[in-house]
């Protein structure tokens, strides 16, 4: 999708109702157990947030942005994501932890990016946090510059999320499941499942609903 057809789509995000619940549902597996609000509450998360940041690139074509994180002994090694992570109490909101999560990993200046839609909090049983993602724009492709947290850059194009193709199932092995099909898509030969593939889900739905 050429970058100046996206920025129009976008522009009536604001009246646009989020997928939530309907849309994680298609990237959740049968076997995993749904938490109601309330058990949510009772397990007191910590709070976090991820950019899903999208900008033009070759050919003025729209592109988003995802990370490899680096390995280390926790729970989210090795995976895919969106830059992001835990609110801090310097922090004046969640939109800024998203945006600052997003400086530190992968180097984008905070005034470079316009944040466009909160979409809806996302809860991770294996780690305990409640994530609220962010959907940004960047009127450049940016000059990306990665910590220690992050093995790799992955940019992907938006025709690549919004296409049916890229959707599919993995037999994989959980923290909390073993040998269990997990929907996924498939974006740069990178599996992407989980609480990443559930916000994807939900931004492909808005778009798509726009």
């Amino acid at each position: 999708m050429e970058f100046e057809s996206f920025l129009s789509l976008i522009s009536r995000l604001d009246q646009a109702q989020l997928g939530g619940l309907n849309s994680h549902l298609k990237m959740i597996p049968k076997e995993r157990k749904l938490f109601s609000q309330q058990n949510i509450e009772k397990m007191q998360p910590k709070k976090a947030a991820v950019l899903a940041l999208f900008y033009p690139k070759f050919n003025n074509e729209t592109f988003f942005l995802l990370i490899l994180r680096a390995n280390y002994n926790g729970t989210h090694s090795s995976q895919i994501s969106f830059p992001g992570g835990k609110f801090e109490l310097f922090d004046k909101d969640l939109e800024y932890t998203a945006l600052r999560e997003t400086y530190e990993e992968v180097g984008v200046q905070i005034n470079e990016v316009r944040i466009k839609k909160q979409l809806s909090d996302t809860f991770i049983p294996p780690s305990n946090f409640i994530v609220r993602p962010y959907m940004g724009v960047a009127m450049r492709t940016p000059n990306f510059n990665h910590n220690h947290e992050v093995e790799k850059i992955i940019e992907v194009k938006l025709s690549d999320l919004l296409s049916d193709k890229t959707i599919t199932t993995k037999n994989l092995t959980t923290s909390y499941m073993k040998n269990i099909d997990i929907p996924c898509f498939k974006l740069n030969n990178y599996t992407v499942w989980g609480a990443t593939a559930m916000m994807l889900s939900e931004i492909k739905d808005l778009l798509k609903s726009l």
